[in-house]
C-alpha cells in the first residue's frame, strides 16, 4: 500500500444534521496517513462542537490529524482556498459537509496516484434521491463537458489547487477550476469507481425556471471565459432541460 501524504478537506456551514456522518466516512477510511480539516464558516448551530467532539478520536488513530477551524469566509470556495493553502498531503480531497465518502475512497485515489501522478482525478459518485439512489459514472468523454465531472469525488495534487485557485465566481467554481485545468493539458484521470455520496437536493439541484435559466448562464460563461464553442451553450441547453424534467 502506498504511503502517500493525504489531506481531506470539508467545508461546513450551519451542517449539525450531517457533519458527524461526514466526519466518520473521513475517520472510517482503509487509509492511515490523512490530514483532516474542518473549515467552518462561522455556524450558528451545533456543527463546530459536533465537529470538534471527534478530534481526539481522530487523532489517536496513527498517522492521522484532524482540526476545526471556524472563521468568516466568502463562501464555500473561498473555504476551500484556504483549505489548500494549510494542507500538507501531496494529494489533497474535498468533501462536502452533507456527503460522505465510501471506506477505500482515499486508498483508490492515493494509489491512483501514486500509478499516474495525475494532476486531477475523480471517481463515480452514489446520487442519493428520495426517489431511489443512482451512479454518476466518472468519464472523460469526446468533450469536456460538466456531464462527466463528478466535484463530489475529486482529489486533487496540492500543487494544483495552489497553482489554479477557484475564482470565487459563483456555485460553478469546481468546473471553472477543472476546465482551465484541463485546457492548460494537465493529467487528468476520471476512474471508474464508487468514492463517495452525494445527497440530492443541494443549490445545483434547484427545479425553479429561473434556477435552470441561471445555471446555464453560468456554466456557459466558463465554456465562455475560456474560448470554448458556442455549441457548449446548446449542449448546456439541452442538458439542463433534461434534468429539468427529470427532477
Amino acid at each position: 500500500m502506498t504511503d502517500i501524504p493525504v489531506t481531506i478537506l470539508t467545508v461546513a456551514l450551519n451542517s449539525e444534521k450531517t457533519i458527524a456522518r461526514t466526519i466518520k466516512s473521513v475517520m472510517n477510511q482503509t487509509y492511515r496517513r490523512i490530514e483532516y480539516i474542518v473549515i467552518d464558516g462561522l455556524s450558528k448551530d451545533n456543527t463546530v462542537s459536533i465537529a470538534e467532539s471527534y478530534i481526539e478520536q481522530f487523532n489517536s488513530i496513527p498517522e492521522r490529524s484532524m482540526k476545526v477551524i471556524s472563521e468568516p469566509d466568502k463562501g464555500m470556495y473561498d473555504a476551500l482556498n484556504k483549505g489548500a493553502n494549510m494542507a500538507h498531503g501531496e494529494i489533497v480531497g474535498q468533501i462536502n459537509a452533507d456527503d460522505f465518502y465510501e471506506p477505500d475512497a482515499v486508498s483508490t485515489m492515493a494509489e491512483l496516484y501514486e500509478r499516474e501522478h495525475y494532476d486531477l482525478a475523480w471517481g463515480s459518485v452514489r446520487v442519493i434521491k428520495k426517489s431511489g439512489n443512482m451512479i454518476k459514472h466518472a468519464r472523460k468523454g469526446l468533450l469536456w463537458t460538466t456531464s462527466h465531472w463528478c466535484h463530489p469525488a475529486a482529489f486533487s495534487s496540492r500543487k494544483t489547487l495552489l497553482e489554479y485557485p477557484y475564482p470565487l465566481t459563483n456555485t460553478h467554481d469546481d468546473f471553472d477550476y477543472a476546465t482551465h485545468v484541463y485546457l492548460d493539458g494537465k493529467k487528468i484521470m476520471p476512474i471508474d469507481k464508487v468514492i463517495s455520496n452525494f445527497t440530492f437536493g443541494g443549490m445545483s439541484t434547484q427545479k425553479s425556471l429561473r434556477d435552470v435559466k441561471k445555471r446555464i448562464d453560468e456554466i456557459y460563461g466558463i465554456y465562455k471565459k475560456y474560448g470554448m464553442s458556442k455549441f457548449y451553450y446548446l449542449h448546456r441547453l439541452i442538458f439542463e432541460t433534461i434534468k429539468y424534467l427529470m427532477i
